[in-house]
C-alpha cells in the first residue's frame, strides 16, 4: 500500500498552458544574463524550465538528468527561436517524465531531444533575427521618426515599447503553440500562415525602409549652368524627371557595396565620405 502511495507521489504533474506562459516569460526576461562563452544562454533556457522540470520529475537523480540535458550549448533567437523551442521541450520533456514513470522504453531519449534543440535554434534564429531586428524594429522606427524630430518624446518612447510587446507577444503565442503540437511543431514554422506573415513582413520591411531612405537621405546636386542666357539647375531638373533619383543612387551603391564586398560598415562609411567629399568638391553636390 505505501509502495503505491509513493508511486503516485511520484507522478508527473500535468503541464499546462499557464506553465509554459510562465516559461516563456522566465525566458524572455533571463535571456541574456547568464551569457557565457561555454554555453551561451543555455543557463537561460535552463532556468525558463526549472518549475517545469520540478512538476514533472520528482526524483532527484531524474530532475538533476533533466537539468543537464537543457544546460547544454544552446544559442537562439529571442522570440522565435525562444518561444518555438521552449514550448517543445516542455513537450518532449512531458513525454520523457511519463516514460520515466510508466517504465516504459525510452522513445524520448536525451539525443533526441538535444539534437531537436540544435537543428532548430540556428533555423529559428536566422527567421527571427531577419524579421524582428531587420524589418518589424525598423517599420517602429519609421512612424516614430516625425514625431522625434518634432520633439515629441513619443518618438524615443513608441520603438521601444512596440517592439518590447511585439516580442513578448509573439514569443508567448510560439511558445503556446509548439507546446500543444508537440513533436510536430517544426510544421508550424512551415505553415501557410506563418510563411504569408514572414513574406507580408518582409515586402512591408523593404517598404519601410524606402520611405526611410527617400526621407532622410538628402542628397542634392548644387550643379547649374547657362545656356543662351538662361539658367538651367540640375536639381529641379532630376526634381522634375526622376524626384529622389540621388538618394535612391547613395543607397543602392550602398547596397552594391555590401553585396560585393560583404556587410563592412566602417569601409562602407569611409567610402562614401570620400565619394561625396569628392563629388562636393568639384562643384557636382
Amino acid at each position: 500500500m505505501s509502495e503505491m502511495v509513493q508511486n503516485a507521489q511520484g507522478a508527473p504533474e500535468e503541464i499546462t498552458t499557464k506553465d509554459v506562459t510562465k516559461a516563456y516569460l522566465r525566458w524572455h526576461f533571463a535571456n541574456e544574463i547568464p551569457h557565457s562563452f561555454e554555453r551561451y544562454v543555455a543557463p537561460s533556457l535552463l532556468y525558463a524550465m526549472m518549475p517545469i522540470l520540478r512538476k514533472l520529475y520528482k526524483e532527484d537523480d531524474a530532475l538533476k538528468a533533466a537539468y543537464k540535458r537543457q544546460l547544454l550549448f544552446f544559442n537562439t533567437q529571442l522570440s522565435w527561436g525562444g518561444g518555438v523551442i521552449t514550448g517543445l521541450m516542455s513537450s518532449m520533456e512531458q513525454q520523457r517524465a511519463e516514460e520515466e514513470y510508466e517504465k516504459k522504453e525510452i522513445l524520448m531519449q536525451d539525443d533526441l531531444m538535444y539534437n531537436t534543440k540544435a537543428g532548430l535554434m540556428g533555423a529559428l534564429a536566422g527567421i527571427g533575427d531577419a524579421i524582428d531586428s531587420g524589418t518589424v524594429q525598423y517599420i517602429f522606427i519609421a512612424i516614430a521618426v516625425p514625431w522625434a524630430q518634432q520633439g515629441n518624446p513619443l518618438g524615443s518612447l513608441f520603438p521601444f515599447i512596440c517592439f518590447a510587446l511585439y516580442q513578448v507577444s509573439i514569443g508567448l503565442f510560439f511558445a503556446r503553440q509548439a507546446f500543444s503540437m508537440g513533436r510536430n511543431a517544426t510544421g508550424l514554422m512551415q505553415s501557410t500562415g506563418v510563411q504569408t506573415a514572414i513574406e507580408t513582413l518582409s515586402v512591408l520591411g523593404l517598404f519601410m525602409m524606402g520611405v526611410l531612405a527617400g526621407n532622410y537621405v538628402n542628397v542634392s546636386s548644387s550643379l547649374k549652368f547657362d545656356i543662351s542666357g538662361r539658367e538651367f539647375i540640375i536639381q529641379d531638373i532630376l526634381d522634375q524627371i526622376i524626384p529622389g533619383i540621388l538618394p535612391l543612387a547613395v543607397v543602392m551603391g550602398v547596397y552594391w557595396f555590401y553585396t560585393k564586398k560583404g556587410l563592412k560598415v566602417t569601409q562602407a562609411l569611409l567610402w562614401l565620405t570620400l565619394i561625396l567629399i569628392i563629388l562636393a568638391g568639384v562643384g557636382i553636390l
